[in-house]
Parts: structure tokens; C-alpha cells; sequence
């Protein structure tokens, strides 16, 4: 099943009301500015492009009215996070523009998501999804006197995999607007990574967003294709919980040959897995049983190798809320000790 005619069960077609004049309107671009511009106003190029506020929104919107809007290059730049990632960072212009889209895309879209899908969106996040996990495997595993399975599963090289046409196509299925969706190719066909035509960059808003749109068809099909009831998304990673390790097995190929077949996805070889709730699960950074758990000790290795470098007291009060989460009292006893 390509774009340019297929459909997923279940997912609703409902089509966007607002306009393009809606997105590149004054009002949303000066709204977009301040939401980008917070906690940034100390960075020369956002300084540079605040100086002639009014004059740099102006000239946006005539380059957008008239269509002769270009996406600008981006600057690559690596980090660790902890897995090395290639960053692409677009102009304070163009990323003005990205949350002027997204203010206006996000809420539609948003409403369309499964509700155990995770990552950027308001409301949800790391947190939510780790007890999201936990409230499942208490009911798979009839609160630990059943076995629970779990499928993990990994998507190869995502945002560098996404297909352009694919994505496009399934935002014109939900999208009228033949101006709105002139302006998401413009964006969308601004970067590639292995070759034209493919990959989308980690660094863009409206990659966050888009991402989600596109993983959505999969939800879908794995929620109302497969009837999957536990099932939990978190970007690329994903779960499959059960008391039928064979059932599991089942829906492997089927969710595989969907992710290659419709949306040109392929899962990490070393990634897949099946394992029991008993012998501890590592999924989102930490250890996973029925009753507790623990951060990863990768995870852990890091947070003090950090902490003796610099115990600024942000960094410590980061540690000590993302430790709230688990069976951490030893940690936090021990990262308050360095910090004392």
C-alpha cells in the first residue's frame, strides 16, 4: 500500500480548517516569534534578526504571499546524547516559520494520535510513558502472578529514513490546502540525508511534528489492523505487551512488512527483542519489573561522570526530578552528597 490512494483503518480523515493566510498571517508570525525567541534572546543571530523585528516578519510574509519563499541551508553540528546524532540547525528565519506551523498544525493533528503515543506532544513526554508502561504490565501480568512478555522494537536510522513523498502524501490526505501544502514540500524538500527525497532533520520543530503524523498511519494499523490492546510508542522505540509469547511472534513480520512496504521503515536487526517483565526490561532508560525500576547503568555512569566534572546546582536538581521517577533512593542520597 503507497501514498496516492491507500488508508489506514481507523484513522480519522477529518480534513484542516485553517488556511494558509491563517499560518503566514502578521499576528501568527510575531505569536511564533515570541515562543520561539524565549530563552534565546542572548544569541546573536536571534539578536540580529529581533533588531529589525517587524521588518524581517514583513519580508517573510510578502516572500510567502508571492511564493518566493526558499528554505535556507542548515548548520550540522554533532552531539551525544546519549548515542552520537547529527543536528541540523536552520536560520532564525526559517525556524520562525516552523512554529508559525506548527502552532497551527499541532492541535489538529494532535487530536488524530493514538493516545499511547509519547514523544512531543504536550501532556506526555518520558515520564508519562514509563507509567503508561508499568499500568500495562501490572494488568498483562495479572498484578505478577502471569507472565508478561514484552516486544521491543527499534526503527533503523528514523529521521534519516522518513520518505518525503510518502509523508507528503499522507499530509495531502489530511490537507486541502494546495498553499499550506506548497509551503510543508518547501520545508520537508529543504533537507535529505542519504540521498534527495529522503530523511528529515533532528533540529526542526516541524520534524517533531511530522515524525508523529507519519508513525501515526503505523500506530493505527498496529491499534485497529492488528487489534494490538498494549501497545506503546516513544518515537522510534516501541513496546508490544502480552501473556502470549507465540501471539507476539505473530505480529512481528506483519508490523515489519507494514513499516517497509507503506511507509520505507526498517527495523533495527539488533534491536528486536522478546523478553519477560520477570527478567527485567530496558526500555526509555531504565530497567523495568513488575514492582520497581532502576535506572540503566549506562544511564547511571553518565549522570556521575557529569556531576564530577560540574555540580552546578541546575544540573543536580535535573538528576535528583529524573530520579523522582524510580527505585532511586541510594542514588539520590549519593548525587546529594556530591553536591553537599
Amino acid at each position: 500500500m503507497r501514498w496516492g490512494g491507500g488508508s489506514v483503518r481507523g484513522m480519522s480523515r477529518r480534513q484542516l480548517g485553517h488556511t494558509f493566510a491563517d499560518i503566514i498571517s502578521l499576528e501568527n508570525l510575531l505569536l511564533a516569534w515570541r515562543e520561539f525567541s524565549k530563552g534565546k534572546r542572548h544569541r546573536q543571530d536571534v539578536q540580529m534578526f529581533g533588531w529589525h523585528l517587524m521588518d524581517n516578519l514583513m519580508r517573510l510574509n510578502h516572500d510567502l504571499t508571492t511564493k518566493k519563499y526558499l528554505h535556507g541551508t542548515y548548520q550540522a553540528f554533532n552531539i551525544c546524547d546519549p548515542k552520537p546524532r547529527s543536528i541540523h540547525k536552520a536560520s532564525v528565519r526559517d525556524r520562525v516559520l516552523h512554529h508559525a506551523v506548527y502552532r497551527i498544525l499541532y492541535p489538529f493533528f494532535d487530536r488524530k494520535f493514538i493516545a499511547d503515543s509519547f514523544s512531543c506532544r504536550e501532556g506526555k513526554g518520558t515520564h508519562k510513558a514509563l507509567d503508561r508502561f508499568h499500568c500495562f504490565s501490572q494488568k498483562v501480568s495479572r498484578n505478577n502472578t502471569s507472565t508478561c512478555w514484552i516486544l521491543k522494537c527499534d526503527i533503523r536510522k528514523f529521521f534519516a529514513s522518513i520518505d518525503q513523498n510518502t509523508l507528503l502524501g499522507i499530509l495531502s490526505i489530511h490537507i486541502q490546502d494546495e498553499e499550506i501544502l506548497w509551503l510543508l514540500e518547501r520545508i520537508v524538500r529543504s533537507f535529505y540525508s542519504t540521498r534527495l527525497g529522503r530523511g528529515l532533520p533532528l533540529g526542526n520543530l516541524t520534524s517533531q511534528l511530522l515524525v508523529n503524523i507519519y508513525m501515526n498511519e503505523f500506530d493505527q494499523y498496529v491499534k485497529h489492523g492488528l487489534k494490538v490492546k498494549y501497545y506503546i510508542r516513544y518515537a522510534d522505540d516501541f513496546v508490544l505487551l502480552s501473556n502470549n509469547k507465540a501471539w507476539l511472534i505473530e505480529q512481528l513480520p506483519k508490523m515489519t512488512r507494514f513499516l517497509y512496504q507503506v511507509l520505507c521503515l526498517e527495523l533495527h536487526p539488533n534491536k528486536v527483542c522478546i523478553e519477560t517483565l520477570a527478567s527485567g526490561v530496558d526500555w526509555l532508560g531504565w530497567v523495568h519489573r513488575f514492582d520497581h525500576r532502576v535506572l540503566r547503568k549506562g544511564t547511571k555512569r553518565r549522570m556521575f561522570r557529569r556531576l564530577e566534572e560540574s555540580a552546578r546546582k541546575e544540573t543536580v536538581q535535573s538528576y535528583l526530578g529524573l530520579l523522582k521517577h524510580g527505585n532511586t533512593q541510594k542514588l539520590q542520597a549519593a548525587i546529594k552528597n556530591i553536591s553537599a
